[in-house]
């Protein structure tokens, strides 16, 4: 059985990376070329949306935060992304990722110095926030921007041990180590502040949205105060793993990897030459040593990720809700129905009796009622099912969003993506990231996700509209395409059920997460 980890991993590889970045122009000027803070750059116009890659928005020391990019003269061409953070994976060659040169944004508009403010969509990947990067195919922004005349900006920015090692009990200089990955996120976000209207966006309509880990960096800027006021709406894609580092797990993690290269405290400055590799290999064993591998179904993070140190990070998010400065800001929160389980849709003789027997395994005699619990919430249930459903992200969305609700500040908006794909007859189920392609209109660039159907770009074309429409007002209701979507309270559930004939829910399946997760008050 794979992780959850190795799944993430999975879900975030990219068919194509083209990663060569800016490059100081030589020849003729092509156009469009926008004024930035830092100087000019040139993109290119496909289709009538111009698309410019790899533009810098900071620089930084390891381990620092970041500042501002430096200024160049000229025109900087952009037509190619930029590289991507240092990982280890095995979809992303290492030419391809820099530690210096990572911090990037992409851009796709309708229209440049124009006088029109489009929304902004401001996309974060996902793979925790250890990998992963934005310059995936699926994620490309060209069709929301072409669709819903919206500007869409993805970014790159540090992750892992680079972005996320708290050294902060070594000194003052360090104060910000536990969280610069996020505040590099931050800086982004104030990068588009300053330059997106150049591009024909608005600075005062910005929705942060983010699938998985990215989904749980949108949590987190939720958290940090830095980031109020550079974002107005936010969309949460599958994204409620409990990130449980405190401030004192975090330092007690960093000492843990100075001691593991034989460093003191009053060393610290020396990891700045420590080999990218030597230095994943000791934050390795320093997690290993404090916490243990991560069981399979944990719902919970430990590692390198932000830290709610009190100053960059107030709170972690979905324990169960926000902090209160974010409460003004309207909220989108979902899942997908199977998520990272392994799911039983390849067997197709499987019989009730013998999905009864597996579910004993965990069930015990309580099966019974698990299976009468499920056939309320999901009456046209099939025995694959039953061993298929998402038992993590779920539930802890279900709290998230009445804990949200409680606050009344703003509108929130949850949904649910039962929709299987058709690719290997269905076999892989409505799995984790599913909805990315949907989301971004881009099923033809995912046809081994989401198969080249009909009833795929349907949906897409359903789910696209939804969400350029809340990132445009906050609300996420599309007329004559999905029926009347409430806002979300505990007492009515209410859940756009997004399948080949979506529907509204009613706290669906309240009763069988409740169930599944009696510790969670649901």
């Amino acid at each position: 059985m794979k992780t959850i980890t190795n799944f993430i991993l999975f879900c975030f590889t990219a068919s194509v990376l083209c990663i060569t970045g800016c490059k100081q122009k030589t020849a003729r000027q092509p156009l469009p070329i926008v004024e930035t803070g830092s100087g000019r750059v040139s993109g290119s116009l496909d289709d009538d949306i111009y698309s410019f890659k790899g533009i810098p928005y900071a620089r930084a020391q390891r381990f620092m935060p970041p500042e501002e990019p430096e200024v160049w003269d000229g025109v900087l061409e952009c037509n190619e992304f930029g590289p991507v953070a240092r990982q280890i994976v095995e979809w992303i060659d290492e030419s391809d990722m820099d530690e210096e040169n990572l911090f990037s944004v992409n851009v796709w508009t309708q229209g440049i110095s124009d006088t029109k403010k489009r929304p902004v969509m401001f996309w974060l990947h996902g793979g925790g926030f250890s990998v992963g990067s934005s310059n995936d195919p699926m994620t490309y922004g060209k069709a929301l921007a072409e669709k819903g005349d919206v500007v869409v900006v993805s970014v790159n920015h540090r992750l892992n041990i680079l972005g996320f090692l708290d050294l902060s009990a070594c000194g003052e200089k360090y104060t910000h180590s536990a969280n610069v990955g996020m505040l590099d996120v931050v800086k982004a976000l104030e990068w588009v502040d300053k330059n997106i209207e150049h591009f024909g966006g608005d600075p005062d309509n910005v929705t942060v949205f983010g699938e998985s880990g990215g989904g749980g960096k949108v949590g987190t800027l939720m958290g940090m105060p830095a980031a109020k006021g550079l974002f107005h709406k936010a969309i949460i894609q599958s994204g409620t793993l409990l990130n449980v580092m405190t401030r004192e797990k975090s330092q007690a993690l960093g000492l843990a990897v100075l001691e593991k290269l034989g460093l003191t405290p009053g060393e610290a400055e020396k990891l700045d030459t420590v080999n990218y590799a030597d230095l994943v290999k000791a934050g390795n064993e320093a997690i290993a040593d404090i916490h243990g591998p991560r069981k399979p179904g944990s719902p919970e993070m430990f590692g390198f990720a932000p830290s709610a140190d009190g100053v960059d990070l107030i709170r972690q998010p979905f324990s169960p809700g926000f902090t209160d400065f974010s409460s003004d800001i309207p909220l989108m929160i979902g899942s997908t129905l199977n998520e990272l389980m392994p799911t039983a849709y390849g067997e197709k003789e499987l019989m009730m009796e013998q999905a009864k027997e597996r579910l004993s395994e965990v069930y015990g005699n309580k099966t019974d009622q698990y299976v009468g619990l499920f056939a309320a919430a999901y009456p046209d249930y099939t025995p694959q099912d039953l061993l298929s459903v998402d038992t993590v992200f779920r539930p802890y969305t279900i709290r998230t969003a009445d804990a949200r609700a409680r606050q009344e500040s703003a509108p929130l908006y949850v949904y649910f993506l039962a929709w299987k794909s058709a690719v290997d007859n269905a076999s892989r189920g409505s799995f984790h990231g599913l909805d990315i392609p949907l989301v971004f209109n881009n099923v033809d660039l995912r046809p081994d996700w989401t198969g080249n159907t009909e009833e795929a770009r349907a949906l897409a074309d359903k789910m696209s509209d939804a969400w350029l429409n809340f990132a445009k007002t906050g609300n996420p209701n599309v007329a004559g395409k999905l029926p009347e979507w409430a806002p979300y309270a505990a007492e009515n559930g209410a859940t756009m059920y997004f399948n080949n004939e979506s529907r509204i829910v009613s706290n669906h399946d309240r009763e069988l997460m409740r169930f599944i997760k009696p510790d969670l008050g649901l």
